[in-house]
Parts: C-alpha cells; sequence; structure tokens
C-alpha cells in the first residue's frame, strides 16, 4: 500500500523512532486527546478495541474478520497470539483524521492509515473511506506481528501486510500486485531478497519493492514446502531473541533455483 499504510514502514526507521519517543513521552498527553474525541461507538472484536467516530454497524463484517486475522497468522506464520490488545480509533473522515493525528503525533508525517506502538501496545488510526477495510487489515498484520515478535525487517513487514491487508478469499489469487507483476517479470525486471533486505529506510521502497515483497510472502506461502518452512523458522528464531542473520540466505540453502523458482510460481500461478 505505498500510498497509504503503515507509519512504521512509510519513512526514515531513524526519523519514526525519534517520533515514537516523543509520543512514548507525551503518553498522558496522547491518551487525554484520544479521550476528549467526541466517539460515539466502541466494540471490542478479539484482540483489538475499536473506538469510533460514526456507527460501526456496517463495518461488522469487517471486523469480524479482522478479528479472525490473529488465528490466520497462527495457522499460516506459526506466530502465537498477542499479549495485549490492540487499539483501533477510527475517525469520521480524512480532515478529522489528519487534524487527530496532528495533535497526537505532530513529528510524524500525515497517511491515511497508521500504526504506533506506545507504552507496549499497539494502536492503528485510521478513518472512513472505501479502502478502509484494507487499511484495517495492514496495519492490525502490522500490529499482530510487532506484538510478538520483536523485530521484523521492512521488507518482510510490509510484505506480510500486503498480503493479508486482501480479504481472506482474494489474498491467494486476486491481489492487484498479481498481474503488474507478471508484467515485472515479462520484461526482465525484478528484485531478489537480497536487494529487498537492503532497503533499511522507507524511502528505498518504492511500488516495485512493495510488489516484490508481496509476490516472495506468496511464494513462501503457496510456493515450495521449503520456503514455508524457511520463514516459519525464521520468524520462530525471532520471537526467541536468536541472531537470524538475513533471510535470504536461508532460502537459497533450502531452495534451489530460488530466483527462477519465485518467477515462474509468479507467472504460473492460476486460481484451479
Amino acid at each position: 500500500m505505498p500510498a497509504g499504510g503503515c507509519m512504521t514502514c512509510r519513512f526514515s526507521r531513524r526519523r519514526f523512532l525519534q517520533a515514537a519517543i516523543a509520543a512514548c513521552a507525551a503518553g498522558p498527553r496522547v491518551l487525554a486527546s484520544e479521550q476528549a474525541q467526541g466517539w460515539v461507538d466502541r466494540r471490542t472484536f478479539g484482540p483489538f478495541i475499536c473506538t469510533s467516530a460514526f456507527p460501526l454497524g456496517e463495518l461488522e463484517g469487517v471486523f469480524l474478520e479482522l478479528a479472525m486475522l490473529e488465528s490466520e497468522l497462527h495457522r499460516t506464520l506459526a506466530v502465537p497470539s498477542a499479549r495485549q490488545t490492540v487499539d483501533v480509533f477510527l475517525l469520521a473522515n480524512q480532515a478529522t483524521h489528519r487534524a487527530f493525528l496532528e495533535q497526537l503525533y505532530p513529528h510524524v508525517p500525515y497517511r491515511r492509515a497508521l500504526y504506533v506502538r506506545r507504552g507496549g501496545r499497539g494502536a492503528v488510526y485510521a478513518y472512513q473511506h472505501d479502502e478502509l477495510p484494507i487499511d484495517l487489515r495492514h496495519e492490525s498484520t502490522h500490529a499482530l506481528l510487532h506484538a510478538t515478535l520483536p523485530d521484523v525487517p521492512l521488507w518482510l513487514d510490509e510484505g506480510l501486510a500486503e498480503y493479508f491487508e486482501m480479504s481472506e478469499q482474494d489474498r491467494a489469487y486476486r491481489h492487484p500486485h498479481l498481474a503488474a507483476l507478471r508484467w515485472n517479470v515479462r520484461l526482465g525486471m525484478s528484485r531478489t531478497v537480497e536487494i529487498l533486505e537492503e532497503r533499511q529506510e522507507v524511502g528505498e521502497m518504492g511500488s516495485i519493492e512493495y510488489r516484490f515483497a508481496w509476490s516472495w510472502v506468496h511464494f513462501m506461502l503457496h510456493g515450495p514446502a521449503a520456503a514455508h518452512r524457511t520463514l516459519v523458522d525464521y520468524l520462530a528464531d525471532i520471537r526467541r531473541g536468536e541472531q537470524v542473520g538475513p533471510l535470504s540466505a536461508r532460502l537459497r540453502a533450502a531452495v534451489p533455483n530460488l530466483d527462477e523458482r519465485m518467477e515462474r510460481h509468479i507467472s504460473s500461478w492460476r486460481q484451479a
């Protein structure tokens, strides 16, 4: 989601850390501002506590699906359930959302959806618009991953969020990235895992990097079983606090002809 998405992944990690430290230091002010907002609905869906400036009735199906995301991450990635709840704040429109975020996090560049971690808990901020379900799934993926993993490489964090931002029935076969990636592969455009691992700043992640981050996640989830096991083991090692090294080295050891197999996977992937 290069047009919106996670603030932890939309600009320099160093700059975000500075902004996050400032936000944590101003924790009481942030909480007071959140409490002072004119909320009209509040509901709990799984680990998500949603506070909204508009009635949530029309979004109940979206949140019921969102509540299942935790179990889906466990099923596909063996990521355990989050130990903390995640706060979700929904504003009525872009103008009030922008003003709200500028008040809470004045040093953080504005985006239409924002995930932050403060005081050991995750918080997601978004507003009502046509692509809100996508934004919620994307940012909530970040929130659930970071609730159990001390760190996730930038490209993998984004690739996973891009994958799970689609509704469950659309994830495997109907992400818009798929058609664009097939053209990229035909034209000889590619991003190896090593190239993606070099991207340490969000400014280095363009639209093609987001697409290929998604493609590598898709390959690991729907391609060779060895690639899937490598991803699951890698995340488990991160969770245990081990020195994991680059995922690329593990993938190349587990899957011969890695780049060619990923490109064939994307080119030939079709729904039966």
